[in-house]
This record gives structure tokens, C-alpha cells and sequence, in this order.
């Protein structure tokens, strides 16, 4: 496998120089029109800045602005045990020294994509519609897909490429806006007066170059992009030892991908189905393989899950063409037995629980104040309720809203400004005195917190922590 990560690699590269050449090219051309004959060496320099400050950008917070874009909040062990079981899994077997940060994304479209310049600051963000509608074999095959991105530097080159696509685009629609909103054509007149054909002809040049570089530069992004969507099939294949979660993950996801509330399209196409063409056709244009393929592959791989065995499938499919596996991997007889399904509870009690979670996982996170009721209902109060109890809406009984109260200082100590007072050792929530909600999960046992908000101490007595 590792020489067909090579070779992709080193393919990537080649686009990319191509990449940068037309970049060049643009940026000359436009650099001629604006001041010639002197203006191309400026113009190209121009161009190198502009990618030179998103690259900056890219490699600086590019996790951070892709994951704020998705709108994706991070979560620890507690929040999601199983999902952190997972990833944590799937880490171990692809090898990588360190684990992925995980976040959720509230958006009931089942779905996941992997950021990361380097596999160390790599981030891996699933959907609250993916962890509700997926089992634990599913969810696996998809979290693997994504390690298998990060395991193959694939978000590296998706990063660059996806910068170099920017800077094209970014400079040629300024380029054609100028030329249509700041007098081109009278420009144009005006040299072809005084003997400029040349101007003329460089200036139809640039036009042409603006208008087919970004189409060119995308068209180069998304026949890589398909590429190394088989080569992280193929590795989650064989990081979980069972081809048949994710080939069902991705009849799940592609089903509901097109659901989704908001897609940002600088993200999209990070996406294990590409929200937004999760219902077009597959043409020149599209940044993942037909599903259907990948689908049909992963399920003619007869009860194995190697490389070898990927790619003996994926050239079944494909009638024979050239696979997608180096000759080396291939060589070394690749070939790994399945393993069998993970036994699951009845479907419909799985769905219903999972459902649950999910909810009470993004209650939390928008920090509301969650009171269990006898009559099992939960009320969810928002923290910046003003009144101190709250009545059932099924039976009418009345509960105290849980903030923090004065705490008093033992003979002999400093005074101490506010305490809470644990009731039990599962998740609990309360308010602070600035009115914002503070979760505990069921791990915590420290003997104080500091507000997020106002970074007030609070001082935590009771189970699980020193009194």
C-alpha cells in the first residue's frame, strides 16, 4: 500500500505544479494587460504573494477555519464514549502515533470528514445524523475511511491543492470583474488606436486564461480527490476487517447526505459523500467516485479484507482496468479473512437509544440545564432563564433550577466564592452565577472548576470529588 501512496503523492505533485503554472500564467497575463510591455514579472510575483498569504493561512488555522465552517464543536471521552472507542481503534491499527481531535457537528445528515496538515494536529468531525443512524460496525468503517485519509497525508495535499484552486479563483474573478466594471473595453479602444494590437491580443489571452484556469485547476483537484477516495476505502477495508460497515455506511450516508442544513463549499468536498452531489450524476466535475462503485467493491470483496483483495475487487468492477494497489503490496499476498459482524441488540431498541445520546450529547453542548422529572420526562432549561424553578410539562411538578450556591470558609481558610453541591455520579448541569451552564460528566473529580464565562472558581463537593 505504501508505494501506492507513493505514487499518488508523487502524482499530486505533478498537478500541483501544473497547478502553479497556471497560476503563473494568469498572473503574468493580467500583469500585461495592467502595465505593458513591463508588467508580466510583477503580475506573476503578485500572483505567488497571493497564494504565498493563503498558504500562510492554510497551513496557520486551516483546521480551525475548515472545522468553524462545518460549524463542528469538540468533544472529550465522556461526551461520546463509543465514537472515542472508535477512533481510538481505528488509530491504533492504521498505525498513527496520536489520536485525532474529534467534534460533532449538529446537522441530522449522516456524514464525516478527517482535516489535518500533519497526521499530530489531524481532526476528525462526525454529524449528530451519523452517530444516530449508524452501528458500531458502520460507524467504524466510516471512522477508519477518515483515518485512512490522515494515514495517507491525503488532507495535506487536499490542503494545498485546495489553496492553489483558491488563489487561481480568487485572482481571476477579480480580474474579470475589474476588466467589466473598470472600462476594459475603452481601455482596448483606446490602444488599438494608437498601434496596441499586441495589448489587444495579450488581453484576450488573459481573458481566456481567467476563464479556463479555475476550471482547469478544479478539474485536476477533483480527478485526484476520486483517486484517493478508493485508497481510503481500501484502507478502512483493511483497518477494521470488515468491508461490508462501511459499504453500508455508504448506502446510509448517501441516502441522507443531500439533507444537509448548510454545507460550506470549501468543506464539501472533504466529505466521505460529497453533500453536494450526493444526488447528481457522476461526471468531470464530481470530487468522489460513483457511491455505487465504491459500494459494489467493498461488497465483492468475498469475505476478505486486504489490499490485494480490495484490489482484485476493484478491477472486477472496473472490467479489468488498471487497479489502484501497488504492484509491491500485491506481491506480498495482502490477503486478510474478514472477521464477523459485532452482535448488535434488536435494531429499532439500538436506533432509539443511540437517538437518545445524540440528543442529550447536543443538549449539553448548548449548555442547557437538564432536570430529570420522576415521570421520566427531562426538562431542558436554558441557562439564561431568569426564574428559579421550572414545572414539568407533563405532571406539573416543580424543580429548582441547580446553580451554584455561597460557600462558606472553614475557620482559619480564605473565604470561598461559590460551591456546587453534586447529586449523583452521572452527567449533571447547573448554573453559575453569571448565568452560564456548566456541565459535569460522570469522570469528572476534581475538587473545583473555573467558569468558562466570567472564569469564577466553583468549588465541587459531593460524589466523586473531595468535599
Amino acid at each position: 500500500m505504501w508505494e501506492a501512496i507513493r505514487s499518488n503523492r508523487r502524482r499530486s505533485w505533478w498537478l500541483i505544479a501544473i497547478m502553479g503554472v497556471l497560476l503563473v500564467c494568469l498572473g503574468t497575463a493580467i500583469g500585461l494587460v495592467v502595465a505593458y510591455p513591463h508588467g508580466g514579472l510583477p503580475g506573476a510575483g503578485i500572483a505567488l504573494l497571493v497564494w504565498l498569504v493563503l498558504w500562510l493561512i492554510a497551513v496557520s488555522q486551516g483546521e480551525n477555519i475548515l472545522l468553524s465552517l462545518a460549524k463542528a464543536r469538540r468533544i472529550e471521552r465522556a461526551d461520546a464514549p463509543q465514537l472515542w472507542n472508535v477512533v481510538e481503534e481505528m488509530t491504533i491499527a492504521s498505525g498513527l502515533k496520536s489520536m485525532p481531535k474529534v467534534y460533532i457537528i449538529d446537522d441530522n445528515a449522516p456524514n464525516a470528514f478527517a482535516v489535518g496538515r500533519r497526521p499530530e494536529r489531524a481532526a476528525l468531525a462526525v454529524t449528530a445524523g451519523l452517530l444516530k443512524r449508524l452501528n458500531r460496525d458502520e460507524l467504524q468503517g466510516v471512522i477508519a475511511h477518515e483515518i485512512g485519509h490522515i494515514h495517507n497525508l491525503d488532507v495535506r495535499f487536499m490542503t494545498i491543492a485546495s489553496v492553489m484552486v483558491g488563489s487561481i479563483v480568487l485572482i481571476a474573478d477579480g480580474f474579470l470583474r475589474a476588466l467589466w466594471y473598470g472600462g476594459g473595453g475603452r481601455r482596448s479602444r483606446s490602444s488599438s488606436r494608437g498601434g496596441g494590437y499586441a495589448q489587444l491580443i495579450i488581453l484576450g489571452v488573459a481573458v481566456l486564461l481567467a476563464i479556463l484556469a479555475p476550471l482547469c485547476a478544479q478539474l485536476l483537484y477533483f480527478a485526484c480527490s476520486r483517486r484517493r477516495e478508493y485508497l481510503a476505502d481500501a484502507s478502512a477495508a483493511r483497518f477494521t476487517r470488515y468491508p461490508p460497515g462501511l459499504a453500508a455506511a455508504l448506502e446510509k450516508i448517501s441516502r441522507r447526505a443531500g439533507q444537509t442544513k448548510s454545507t460550506n463549499r470549501a468543506v464539501a468536498p472533504l466529505y466521505v459523500v460529497n453533500p453536494l452531489q450526493a444526488k447528481a450524476k457522476f461526471n468531470l466535475f464530481s470530487t468522489h467516485p460513483p457511491t455505487e462503485q465504491r459500494v459494489r467493491i467493498l461488497r465483492s470483496m468475498g469475505g476478505r479484507a486486504g489490499y490485494a483483495d480490495y484490489e482484485a475487487a476493484y478491477r472486477e468492477v472496473h472490467g479489468g482496468k488498471r487497479g489502484c494497489i501497488g504492484a509491491a503490496t500485491l506481491e506480498s499476498g495482502d490477503s486478510v479473512a474478514a472477521r464477523a459482524a459485532t452482535p448488535e441488540p434488536a435494531a429499532k431498541q439500538q436506533a432509539v437509544e443511540r437517538a437518545r445520546e445524540v440528543t442529550d450529547l447536543l443538549d449539553r453542548i448548548a449548555n442547557l440545564i437538564l432536570i430529570p422529572c420522576l415521570c421520566g420526562v427531562r426538562i431542558k432549561v436554558p441557562p439564561n432563564l431568569k426564574r428559579d424553578t421550572v414545572a414539568c410539562p407533563r405532571c406539573g411538578r416543580a424543580h429548582a433550577v441547580p446553580r451554584v450556591e455561597a460557600a462558606t470558609a472553614k475557620p482559619g481558610q480564605a473565604p470561598r466564592a461559590m460551591r456546587y453541591a453534586r447529586k449523583g455520579g452521572g452527567w449533571e448541569s447547573f448554573k453559575c452565577s453569571c448565568g452560564h451552564g456548566i456541565q459535569l460528566s460522570p469522570a469528572f473529580s476534581a475538587p473545583y472548576l473555573d467558569c468558562p464565562k466570567c472564569r469564577c472558581r466553583i468549588e465541587i463537593v459531593g460524589s466523586g470529588s473531595s468535599s
